[in-house]
């Protein structure tokens, strides 16, 4: 699809956003909206077997996500987002780069709701911080089965008070390998399954 193929080539060299220009910036997004207007399951919350699996970002406009990479002596690694559809949960694990030894990770466990064909609401309810060797850490699917375990994490896991951390997602373009998601703080989100 020449639109998919243009959006993967106009984000490839942003590192998911925190480089990208106005431009470049205005570019993708009308990339977006080029597919969102050719998504082939334009009911995605029904195709569950689609929306499962491990996810790794692409692209984003999040503040929130790109200001990570502003924490002194570390920079942003790869960023997850893996459904488990059967368990409605979401996992987002964030990998940060840093000296030696040093390699953290900050995950963030949520349930979502299913609202409509392309909607669903997101609660968040856990948050593990801490260095990657500590967590044991080593791949995406091994820390969410350490997660589904109930295993406590030294020294940051902590409960997340739903009533403050909640939001949607509108799920806007899904095929086998890419997902386009718009939040409910006006952000995008490109992923590639992994």
């Amino acid at each position: 699809m020449i639109g998919k193929d243009r959006l993967l080539e106009a984000i490839a060299g942003t590192n998911r956003g925190i480089l990208a220009s106005a431009t470049e910036k205005q570019a993708i997004l009308s990339y977006v909206v080029q597919l969102e207007e050719r998504n082939p399951n334009p009911c995605p919350t029904e195709f569950p077997e689609l929306l499962s699996g491990d996810w790794r970002l692409l692209y984003t406009t999040s503040a929130e996500l790109l200001n990570i990479d502003r924490i002194p002596l570390y920079q942003l690694g790869q960023i997850y987002q893996c459904i488990r559809v059967d368990e409605q949960a979401v996992y987002n694990i964030g990998e940060l780069d840093g000296l030696p030894y040093l390699d953290s990770l900050v995950s963030v466990r949520a349930n979502f709701s299913v609202v409509n064909e392309r909607r669903v609401n997101v609660r968040f309810n856990r948050g593990i911080f801490g260095l990657q060797r500590v967590l044991g850490y080593e791949s995406p699917s091994q820390m969410i089965e350490k997660i589904q375990e109930s295993t406590t994490f030294w020294p940051f896991d902590f409960p997340i008070s739903e009533e403050n951390q909640k939001g949607w997602l509108d799920i806007t373009y899904l095929d086998r390998d890419l997902r386009i998601n718009r939040g409910n703080k006006e952000s995008v989100f490109v992923l590639a399954r992994c």
